[in-house]
């Protein structure tokens, strides 16, 4: 089975090797047609600790590595 892959935008890197990321999604309505975004913020772990505040970068779904962090950074997209 693949693992998920997202992108999203780091809103905090202030732990150590550890950053969170918001992803948003859109989904349209069913009734009323009409375009939602959906937003949510996961910890990724970053181990080079590359990411900075404001990149937009890829997660991948990995082995739950602490109580909250299932989520591993696969690389920068677009820099802040």
């Amino acid at each position: 089975m693949p693992r998920k892959v997202m992108e999203g935008i780091v809103v905090s890197d202030k732990m150590l090797k550890t950053v969170v990321v918001n992803v948003t999604k859109t989904s349209r309505h069913r009734l009323y047609d009409k375009v939602l975004r959906h937003s949510s913020k996961y910890l990724a772990h970053d181990e080079e600790g590359a990411c900075k505040e404001g990149d937009l970068v890829r997660i991948e779904e990995c082995r739950p590595m602490s109580r909250l962090k299932r989520w591993r950074v696969i690389e920068v997209v677009r820099g802040a």
